[in-house]
């Protein structure tokens, strides 16, 4: 086969003294893939890999990749991504794709920490409690998305109780978190919805979040590019549309 020495090289530093079962049923299909998702994407930028591993887990939530999910997790591991964070990353995904999508994958995480013999319980994150997760979720709100999202919780007429949820809920109990910042968490948002699909109007808001707070739009892209292989085409190019259109909106609101 026709391996390029750049995919090989990538591949068993992902996996190391790993060979897949498919070389020898598939070999064709794993010419194909591993030369474009191993070298050919790998090497279409700067992206660190330790930031593209992170992208890679949300993404295989946000699409259900539950095998790939957990055969990706330890490279995730190998390439610098902590326990905690990769906690944080499976946590925050139950405000987007629900505990119903959820449930198998924190346990195919908790079944890889414990064969790497990582002890859990890991340390804990939270910074909220019943008392005050509504005001700082409220704030996390704020510093993420601007003064447009000030008393947020009291509007909505009949449905008020989902934006307070939307407050107290999902950024009081998740965004207020230790283990990942504002930054990392929008990015894993932004990889959630993309992966997901049929939620355009969340990820472009998410997409504008992720801008004005450092993951500015070729970075965005790199991030897209990276995910093509684990998500495909349609949903990589509504993403790209998605974060075009933040951009045009925050280039404007910049004039």
């Amino acid at each position: 086969m026709a391996i390029t020495e750049n995919a090989k090289a990538y591949h068993a530093r992902m996996f190391p003294g790993y060979e897949s079962d498919f070389l020898q049923t598939d070999p064709e299909f794993i010419e194909v893939f591993d030369n474009f998702a191993f070298d050919e994407v790998v090497n279409n930028d700067d992206l660190d890999d330790r930031t593209r591993m992170m992208t890679i887990l949300a993404t295989l939530l946000g699409c259900q990749g539950i095998d790939e999910f957990r055969a990706m997790l330890p490279t995730a591991l190998n390439f610098g991504v902590t326990p905690v964070e990769v906690k944080e990353i499976v946590y925050q995904a139950v405000d987007y794709l629900g505990i119903g999508r959820v449930f198998p994958f924190l346990k195919a995480t908790n079944q890889v920490l414990e064969e790497r013999g990582i002890e859990l319980l890991l340390p804990g994150q939270s910074t909220t409690n019943r008392d005050n997760r509504l005001a700082k979720g409220e704030q996390a709100q704020l510093d993420i998305f601007g003064e447009g999202m000030r008393d947020f919780k009291s509007k909505g007429g009949a449905a008020q109780n989902i934006n307070r949820w939307l407050v107290d809920n999902c950024f009081g109990d998740y965004y207020t978190r230790t283990g990942l910042n504002y930054q990392q968490r929008e990015l894993m948002t932004f990889c959630y919805l993309a992966a997901q699909g049929d939620v355009e109007p969340q990820l472009t808001s998410h997409a504008e979040a992720n801008i004005k707070n450092g993951n500015d739009y070729e970075f965005l892209i790199k991030v897209i590019s990276q995910n093509i292989p684990y998500i495909g085409y349609p949903r990589s190019l509504n993403a790209l549309r998605c974060a075009t259109v933040a951009n045009q909106k925050v280039l404007e609101e910049a004039k």
